[in-house]
């Protein structure tokens, strides 16, 4: 059997850790038998988890040594850091050739242990920005559900773990034993789109009593009109160069580059909590044309306005579209 031990630290999330138990647990062979064998570790019997309470943990870190698959779920952000130890049992783990993965923002620990140095990895997008400062040698890419590097994983947030479990499940042992995983975890194989289509595109934050409030109120109020780099300088009597820098030492971005968040953002919205056809919400939202709408979007949300309406839909209530 493929022995798979997941790593259990202090603050450990629950679900960060019970998603990778229960997938592997319920796989199946054609011919019923399990595949996976999956223990608990931890350095100590005793570990706090995030919640208030505590998990008793029968084994220890030897069970890294002989696992095929290790796997470190998320913990608390107040959580402290991984001993010496536990890093020290990572990283002999990685050089016998284990195959390690991170659920969430488990892949701090891993970047800990120097298994991510030179990698491409991901984590929650909340936490993506301060992975990519704690860690430079590590490419962060915050918009995908889970990044496989061939030995080492990271996913994105809890329940991206199904998405990276069923993925490892799917290279052991071909897409019909996944498959049959994945109906037994109530969700498809694959999810279109990446983590990118839940990120809250937030604007930058503008300092209070900053004189680009105004401007910024007039652009949210026109967004279905044309809104011009010149446009935007006019209305605060500045020449574009000027304004252009103005702009980007007040809010840290440029202004097209603003303009098209807050355009996405009120698309979103339309597509949350309206009947509007896709060629409306691209007027609204100030695309142009349903076609421009279309890729823009999918540029920056990561899926498309119909699969993220289909997702997203704040109408809908156990599938099925809320009486108005």
């Amino acid at each position: 059997m493929h022995s798979v031990a997941i790593l259990v630290l202090d603050g450990v999330v629950p679900f960060d850790m019970a998603a990778p138990m229960q997938v592997f647990d319920w796989t199946r062979l054609p011919d019923g038998r399990r595949p996976y064998r999956v223990r608990l570790c931890a350095e100590r019997p005793e570990v706090l988890a995030d919640g208030g309470f505590a998990l008793r943990v029968e084994r220890g870190l030897e069970v890294l040594a002989d696992a095929d698959t290790v796997i470190v779920p998320g913990r608390a952000e107040e959580a402290p850091p991984p001993s010496a130890d536990v890093l020290a049992a990572l990283r002999a783990a990685a050089g016998a050739g284990t195959r390690i993965a991170s659920v969430c923002v488990g892949a701090f620990v891993l970047a800990e242990a120097g298994l991510l140095d030179g990698l491409r990895a991901t984590t929650h997008w909340v936490a993506a920005d301060r992975l990519a400062r704690a860690f430079p040698d590590v490419e962060v890419q915050p918009d995908v559900l889970y990044v496989d590097n061939g030995q080492i994983l990271t996913s994105a947030g809890a329940a991206a773990a199904l998405d990276m479990c069923l993925h490892m499940i799917r290279r052991d042992l071909g897409s019909a034993v996944a498959a049959n995983a994945a109906r037994m975890s109530v969700m498809p194989l694959e999810r279109e789109g990446g983590q990118a289509q839940f990120i809250v595109h937030e604007h930058p934050p503008v300092p209070r009593g900053s004189d680009l409030e105004p401007l910024l109120d007039w652009i949210e109020d026109n967004l279905a009109h044309e809104v011009t780099l010149g446009a935007m300088a006019a209305r605060v009597s500045m020449s574009e160069r000027t304004f252009s820098r103005r702009f980007r030492e007040q809010t840290g971005t440029t202004p097209l580059q603003w303009l098209l968040r807050a355009r996405v953002r009120r698309a979103q919205y339309l597509l949350e909590n309206s009947d509007y056809t896709v060629e409306r919400i691209a007027q609204q939202a100030g695309f142009g044309s349903p076609t421009a709408f279309r890729e823009r979007f999918r540029k920056v949300v990561g899926t498309t306005p119909y699969a993220y309406r289909s997702t997203f839909d704040g109408r809908r209530v156990n599938g099925e579209r809320a009486p108005r």
